[in-house]
């Protein structure tokens, strides 16, 4: 994997820069180069927000997307404002009721309840984290276990159990559609 460019789209307050954060983790916990960054609106709650992630074996020579390979998108905004950046072919998940127009055609698409199920587990708010998980239980980006490990050193103890229920649901979801 010589270069891989991966984003959480959605809108602000949803966690996408958290989730990001915790994938940067995970592979540096593999021993992989990443860069991390972000964007959002001045409108930090409910404005257009992405995080990306460009992991490599070795450094990257250009630390932002040019290409993205995955994207995981938790608003209709956040589709739409990143689906210039994909490239054709690529993966992009999206949570079924907040992206009620996922694309047509070109990209491999999984439309997934992220949010429905995060709300099963406990909290709307570890919608990110199932996103985040799925993506990466589809694509194989990193394994579990490193997943695991960045979510127990990103987040809050108070919070570990839920965010590692909410990894368990992504793998869980993930597992599923591969099955149907």
């Amino acid at each position: 994997m010589a270069r891989t460019e991966i984003r959480l789209a959605g809108s602000g307050g949803q966690g996408l820069i958290l989730g990001m954060h915790i994938l940067f983790r995970a592979f540096g916990l593999e021993g992989r180069s990443a860069s991390q960054s972000q964007s959002y609106e001045p409108t930090s709650r409910g404005g257009f927000c992405y995080s990306d992630v460009i992991a490599a074996e070795d450094s990257a020579d250009y630390p932002l997307v040019t290409r993205l390979d995955m994207m995981a998108a938790l608003s209709q905004i956040g589709l739409e404002r990143s689906l210039a950046a994909v490239r054709p072919g690529a993966l992009i998940v999206v949570d079924e009721r907040l992206v009620p127009e996922p694309p047509t055609s070109g990209f491999d698409l999984h439309v997934l309840p992220i949010a429905a199920r995060a709300v099963a587990i406990g909290s709307p708010r570890i919608a990110n984290i199932v996103a985040l998980s799925a993506l990466v239980a589809l694509s194989g980006v990193c394994s579990r276990e490193t997943l695991e490990q960045a979510v127990r050193l990103e987040t809050p103890k108070k919070f570990a159990d839920l965010n590692l229920a909410a990894v368990a649901e992504g793998f869980a979801l993930a597992r599923a559609k591969a099955a149907a």
